[in-house]
């Protein structure tokens, strides 16, 4: 092969690589065959780049069918549903024999039908022609002068050229992948396991009130301005398994994000998601609740940003088994009861946005970054607004039963009877636990005349609640209703005969009413 050649095809591939985004993604031994693809594009073709004389056109037929398999072999690898591969052949003279039909067709891959090889031949005479033909194929502009001849200087300073910018290329692609060292993600690690333990060694992670002391997410105590709630939860575990799958998780996926975006803009997607993943609970889920897994859920969020700004380059590195994990986590999330599903939604929408918000180590992007800025804003006001207006304040009965024992645990009868209130206001169906814990709490703010009916109401809507039965005899003894206070001891007798407590009230109104017979 003449330096000629040899000029041409090293100038194509430089033209590619320099002016027209290409990639190198395969570079023979030999140095005469190379591939090419363009990653700001997903839509441009694969280029395959060959230098070679074929004698027969038997020979390029099955070149042809060769960079097919190998096509599809990338194909699979990227993901795509199809290929387009563009295949340059570089030669001094044609075949000898009948060419033109084996290139004036594509060749369709026979697996599927989903890999197209558009081949051009540039040769001896015909290679301006040749390169109009590449520039219409790949819509680029490909154009430079051609002597008949050129010295080896020229021929390896075009290819040390091309290969040069190939490896900066590449070079740049290991700097977006590896924008810093893991920090924060081990910082975050140290503590939600030192909050773990702490909590463990002072009560219990698994402890109701534990949980609400230490800082997990409640409605109510939103409602009454508590907001660093927001952020509290993020790092609060229930119970050891959780703790532990979180923090493999946060390993695996903050390290890869930290690698990415770099210490300080890792920071502020994982904060901006657990944030996020916090108030999308809040909006959405009135239980209680704890946990890194929004945060966490902000990484797969700021990876799907990544793959949108590049990715063939995304897809090339993590693309399909990132997507097979996000899966997975959400179908275990809905199929599993007790997930904060809502949680975990809005972290995943609060990493992309924290991620274009940040954007990319020395790539900054000003007008996408004040987009997603402002879409951040208006979507946390536009939360807040809707989250704290009284149309949306619903309450779950079961927080509110926790919240109100956690605050009677501490003598607090002031807090658990308007937290108890506020949810009998709401209106929602109450139950007669709800009912009973409300007149305990009346009962001992001394509001009697509260406290009968909601009793009464617990008992109707469970006849068999002793306790209720007991409550109610005590609050007739004082008001001096004997009759119906021994009724109501009795019945709590009746329904729990081994309860000493019961039996002891029935003996003392029996004694009451005995007292007043003989006077």
């Amino acid at each position: 092969m003449k330096n000629r050649e040899n000029f041409i095809f090293w100038q194509i591939a430089y033209s590619l690589i320099s002016e027209h985004g290409y990639r190198l993604i395969q570079l023979f031994d030999n140095q005469k065959e190379l591939w090419l693809e363009k990653l700001e594009n997903k839509h441009a073709p694969i280029v395959r780049l060959m230098l070679e004389n074929f004698d027969w056109s038997n020979a390029m037929q099955r070149d042809i069918e060769f960079s097919a398999v190998n096509g599809e072999r990338i194909r699979k690898q990227l993901g795509k549903s199809e290929l387009h591969l563009t295949n340059i052949y570089v030669s001094e003279f044609p075949p000898v024999d009948d060419y033109e039909s084996r290139i004036t067709q594509p060749f369709v891959h026979p697996e599927g039908n989903k890999t197209v090889v558009k081949t051009l031949l540039l040769t001896n005479g015909k290679a301006e022609s040749g390169l109009r033909a590449i520039s219409q194929q790949l819509l680029v502009d490909l154009q430079f002068p051609i002597n008949e001849q050129y010295s080896d200087q020229e021929v390896e300073l075009v290819k040390k050229s091309s290969i040069e910018h190939s490896v900066k290329k590449e070079k740049a692609e290991r700097e977006i992948l590896r924008g810093g060292k893991p920090f924060f993600t081990y910082v975050f690690i140290l503590i939600q396991c030192a909050v773990f333990f702490w909590m463990e060694v002072n009560g219990g992670s698994t402890n109701t009130s534990n949980l609400i002391k230490y800082g997990a997410k409640v409605n109510q105590l939103i409602y009454q301005g508590e907001w660093w709630r927001f952020i509290t939860p993020v790092f609060i575990h229930i119970g050891f398994l959780h703790l532990a799958m979180n923090t493999l998780s946060l390993y695996y996926l903050g390290g890869e994000v930290e690698r990415i975006y770099g210490r300080f803009r890792f920071l502020i997607i994982y904060l901006f998601a657990g944030f996020a993943g916090v108030v999308a609970s809040f909006l959405f889920s009135s239980t209680l609740s704890a946990g890194a897994s929004g945060a966490i859920f902000g990484c797969f969020g700021a990876l799907l940003y990544f793959g949108v700004t590049y990715p063939k380059l995304f897809m090339r590195t993590m693309g399909m088994n990132l997507f097979a994990v996000l899966a997975l986590n959400l179908v275990f999330g809905f199929s599993m009861p007790g997930i904060d599903n809502a949680g975990h939604l809005g972290g995943l929408a609060g990493g992309f946005l924290a991620a274009g918000l940040v954007h990319f180590p020395k790539k900054a992007k000003p007008f996408i970054q004040i987009l997603f800025l402002a879409a951040s804003a208006v979507l946390v006001w536009g939360a807040m607004t809707y989250g704290f207006s009284n149309s949306n304040k619903t309450l779950d009965e079961s927080s509110t039963l926790v919240l109100a024992q956690d605050y009677i645990q501490q003598n607090n009868y002031d807090d658990a009877y308007d937290t108890l209130k506020h949810y009998e206001q709401q209106g929602s169906e109450i139950s007669e636990r709800t009912y009973f814990l409300l007149s305990y709490v009346e009962i001992k703010k001394g509001l009697l005349s509260d406290a009968k009916p909601h009793l009464l109401k617990a008992i109707e809507l469970n006849p068999d609640f002793h306790e209720a039965y007991y409550n109610l005899a005590l609050i007739y003894l004082e008001e001096n209703d004997l009759q119906k206070a021994k009724e109501n001891a009795e019945r709590a007798v009746e329904l729990m005969p081994g309860e000493s407590q019961y039996s002891n009230l029935v003996k003392e109104i029996n004694q009451y009413l005995g007292s007043q017979v003989e006077e």
